[in-house]
């Protein structure tokens, strides 16, 4: 039997409220690279984990990048309201919805996001699209009293759905919560139960590329690097593609290269960790500089990188260059298994 009308229509509601917030998100930041077009003469460079193709594309001249970015905002700001028109012109939203989607994994590594949103496309076709499919086989009409059950539960759980929507949306669009009455509050209330969700990517764009690269030694003299799986590091190695699956800590490094290590109590668990020699951890990580036994110091050394030119590339193979900026938290080792920080001292060496 076909869904109730009220379910698709908030699946509907809700890869609206993704890609309009998404570009909601980048107008209200007042980021200027947004507001001159000249954001994705940043992006490709500076996102979480960009493939080899993304060296590419931030080559590509400064009119076609700003071109890109205007057609972007389009996409994301302009082809949602073609979510709810007739047949044709919903089914053409829905394919430049997707083709966007395709445009984004072909340039970045974004785990399952892109994938997530191409199914939520899926709601706005019909039964029409799929001619290729065999013709479904004659079932039993429901009983009854299920679809009346059904209608009871769906209509009102819908309706919450929907409203509570507002409230999210109302953030990202910078419109005042008491036009909403009591929904905010509502929204509070149930807010541990993840119903609704502010959506908005990228909203103030990183201009830079700080990494943090980890170094181990016994001595405090040589320092040996590891090297991660997917993030940037070894500046020859070519940038890989790894969606759909989704790499925490080679994301979650980028995140920690732009914030404190006060802030990140888990990198610090991460170095205790490293220093400690615990295999589950060192497998998230690329062959092990210390095979034998862990280091007994380790230091984040915080890199500027940034793609090469095409002459370097051509000259040298080189994907990246990389200049030191510093240290990002003090030299670490273990004294009776509790994670110490060494003088400044052993940090100048």
């Amino acid at each position: 039997p076909p869904p109730p009308r009220l379910a698709l229509w908030l699946a509907r509601w809700l890869i609206f409220r993704l890609m309009l917030s998404s570009a909601a998100a980048k107008l209200a930041s007042g980021d200027s690279s947004w507001r001159d077009l000249t954001a994705l003469t940043y992006h490709y460079q500076t996102q979480c984990l960009p493939p080899w193709t993304a060296w590419y594309a931030h080559h590509l001249p400064l009119a076609f990048q700003r071109l890109s970015c205007g057609a972007m905002f389009v996409i994301e700001g302009a082809v949602p309201f073609l979510f709810v028109a007739p047949r044709r012109i919903r089914f053409t939203a829905a394919g430049i919805t997707i083709g966007f989607q395709l445009l984004i994994m072909l340039s970045g590594n974004y785990g399952f996001f892109n994938p997530l949103a191409i199914a939520l496309c899926v709601p706005l076709l019909d039964d029409g699209v799929w001619r290729w499919t065999p013709p479904a086989v004659p079932r039993a009409p429901a009983a009854a009293h299920l679809r009346h059950w059904s209608a009871r539960v769906v209509r009102p759980v819908a309706v919450i759905l929907l409203l509570l929507g507002l409230v999210p949306l109302f953030d990202v669009l910078r419109w005042p919560r008491p036009l909403l009455g009591p929904l905010p509050a509502i929204a509070r209330w149930v807010a541990p139960l993840n119903l609704v969700n502010r959506y908005g990517l990228f909203s103030v764009m990183t201009r830079t590329r700080p990494e943090i690269v980890l170094e181990g030694s016994n001595d405090g003299t040589t320092w040996r690097e590891y090297t991660f799986r997917w993030k940037p590091g070894d500046v020859m190695r070519r940038p890989g593609f790894v969606e759909p699956y989704h790499p925490r800590l080679d994301w979650q490094m980028w995140f920690a290269a732009l914030s404190d290590y006060r802030r990140e109590p888990w990198f610090l668990e991460l170095c205790r960790r490293m220093l400690s020699g615990s295999a589950p951890v060192l497998r998230l990580l690329g062959p092990n500089p210390f095979p034998d036994a862990p280091p007994r110091f380790l230091r984040a050394v915080v890199y500027d990188y940034r793609f090469t030119d095409a002459a370097v590339r051509r000259t040298t193979g080189a994907w990246w260059t990389r200049r030191p900026l510093g240290l990002y938290c003090p030299v670490l080792t273990l004294v009776d298994g509790q994670l110490m920080a060494m003088p400044e001292s052993a940090a100048a060496r």
